[in-house]
């Protein structure tokens, strides 16, 4: 299966997942990356801090930009090579994220193409936003 390529894109295109941060998120992400800050994995320390409590990782937030560009939008085949990001407002468990992209730009002949990258919470509100770019597969690819 592979994703859209730069011949099947458009201006405009968009996609989206969402997907609620649980506990189990927060600790996994911990362990995969080594991040253990106190602010993401101790309630009593992160009480303490401007944000009142534990907080998501701010790249587990980004990496659900990520499921959509591979699965959704080019989807399934593409190749991730840069990423702007802003962090707006923190995420915490139980906080639903939808991830979004749209294309605002397009160069066939480098068989590139430009998102505009956004997280929002369930008060849709912006959590992130950038620019991605990305790779789509080729045509030919399987």
């Amino acid at each position: 299966m592979a994703g859209k390529s730069i011949e099947e894109l458009k201006i405009g295109d968009s996609a989206e997942f969402t997907k609620t941060l649980t506990e189990s998120d927060i600790c996994l992400y911990a362990g995969i990356t080594g991040d253990f800050n106190p602010a993401h994995i101790d309630e009593t320390y992160a009480g303490k801090t401007r944000f009142k409590g534990r907080v998501a990782h701010g790249m587990l937030v980004a990496g659900l930009v990520s499921a959509v560009l591979g699965t959704r939008l080019p989807g399934p085949g593409t190749i991730y090579l840069k990423q702007d990001l802003k962090f707006h407002l923190p995420v915490r468990i139980g906080d639903t994220i939808t991830a979004r992209v749209e294309i605002t730009s397009i160069v066939p002949r480098r068989n590139l193409a430009y998102l505009r990258t956004t997280c929002s919470n369930q008060d849709g509100k912006l959590v992130l936003d950038g620019e991605a770019v990305v790779m789509p597969p080729t045509a030919t690819a399987e």
